[in-house]
């Protein structure tokens, strides 16, 4: 037992160990946060432990050294004096902020070979983040309404958002940034004005058109693109999305019949073993010996089977309307088939399978209509349509 409990702790040790040595690797190599996380954590779980004393050094070394890189990493941007870089700055004091945060409430760690309190130079960041904010918000809001109001392209909108909607985050409050957020997103829209067309000889049916032109239910991923069935006078759409039904097949109604034959070897009681004289074999206790009585069964199965097949078939087009040129096309296919099986039987139904016996319990239906197929095909057009909308980009 004691032999067991010195493994284990050998073990434990040898593993304490290893990552003691992992974590002074990450210091030397300058894999600062790796050394931060995996030191807090251990800390966190037990900061009086033994073992975890490396933990308290490796911190103390890692915390300065962090910080040190960090300052002088501002410290230069600040000389660049390039306004693009206040991002730069103001995420650095956040970062410098953030792992003094994560280490005050450990405090005090207690260095018990030294006999001291591990040092942490602690600086009140406040002002300074909220100094590189403010220059930082300014300079977004200045540079996004710049583009905003000269913008050339979807992108330029685009991009004016990004940097209206990162001020938003920094600085909720700053100036009408709220207001010229949504104004970049609508001018940054794709607005796509959408029409289905029936080039075919049948009627398709109104609850399908209404169904595959209600594009709220293909719950789209399209932040950047608006589809538009029923067109707004004061927008200016960019594209047109053309639903264009071009073939309609509709089959024959059918009913195929198959005949089959079936026989079988079936129990029919039993009768008394006899020997080659005609005399009534018995067992040893002077019992008659019975054995079984097959027969022969026969059955005629008649499998019908009702069949009706529709086929839609269509193109999708996108057109910039700018330009007034088509810029993609895609197929749209189609297929729904109806297919009911029933049987009916003469003879002895002993002779047929469970698989066929259970189609006797049915009967003919009536067909679907012409409409209902076109209905049903349309099902799978629904979700063909979404596909084509979820990669098409403009």
């Amino acid at each position: 037992m004691k032999k067991n409990l010195f493994f284990i702790l050998l073990i434990v040790l040898c593993i304490a160990c290893s990552s003691v040595k992992k974590t002074q690797q990450a210091v030397n190599s300058g894999n600062y946060n790796q050394a931060i996380n995996t030191s807090i954590v251990n800390l966190s779980e037990n900061k009086t432990k033994k073992s975890n004393q490396p933990y308290i050094l490796l911190l103390e070394e890692v915390f300065s050294k962090s910080v040190d890189r960090e300052t002088e990493k501002i410290a230069f941007l600040k000389k660049d004096a390039n306004s693009s870089n206040l991002e730069s700055i103001y995420n650095g004091y956040l970062r410098l902020k953030s792992l003094q945060e994560r280490i005050k409430p450990l405090l005090p760690l207690y260095i018990q070979d030294e006999g001291r309190d591990a040092s942490f130079n602690f600086i009140n960041y406040d002002q300074k983040i909220i100094n590189t904010k403010n220059e930082l918000s300014n300079y977004l809001y200045t540079n996004a309404n710049s583009l905003l109001n000269n913008a050339t392209s979807k992108q330029d909108y685009r991009t004016a958002y990004s940097d209206f909607t990162y001020l938003t985050k920094i600085n909720p409050s700053f100036l009408d940034t709220k207001l010229k957020t949504e104004e970049a997103y609508q001018k940054g829209i794709d607005y796509v004005s959408v029409t289905l067309v029936n080039n075919t000889e049948h009627i398709i049916p109104e609850k399908l058109e209404e169904e595959m032109l209600n594009l709220n239910t293909y719950g789209l991923n399209k932040f950047w693109t608006e589809y538009h069935t029923n067109p707004l006078p004061n927008i200016n759409y960019d594209y047109s999305m053309n639903v264009s039904f071009q073939d309609i097949s509709i089959s024959p109604e059918q009913i195929n019949e198959k005949q089959i034959i079936k026989e079988k070897q079936i129990l029919d009681g039993y009768k008394y073993a006899t020997d080659a004289n005609g005399n009534v074999v018995k067992d040893s206790l002077g019992n008659k010996i019975k054995v079984d009585k097959f027969k022969t069964v026969r059955c005629n199965f008649y499998q019908f089977t009702q069949f009706k097949s529709a086929q839609v078939s269509g193109v999708v087009y996108f057109t910039d309307l700018a330009k007034q040129q088509q810029i993609n096309k895609y197929p749209l296919v189609s297929e729904f088939i109806f297919e009911h099986v029933y049987a009916n039987y003469n003879g002895d139904k002993r002779a047929l399978e469970s698989n066929l016996t259970s189609l006797l319990n049915l009967t003919a239906v009536p067909f679907p209509t012409n409409e209902q197929m076109v209905y049903d095909a349309g099902e799978d057009l629904k979700l063909r349509l979404k596909s084509i909308l979820n990669q098409q980009n403009f």
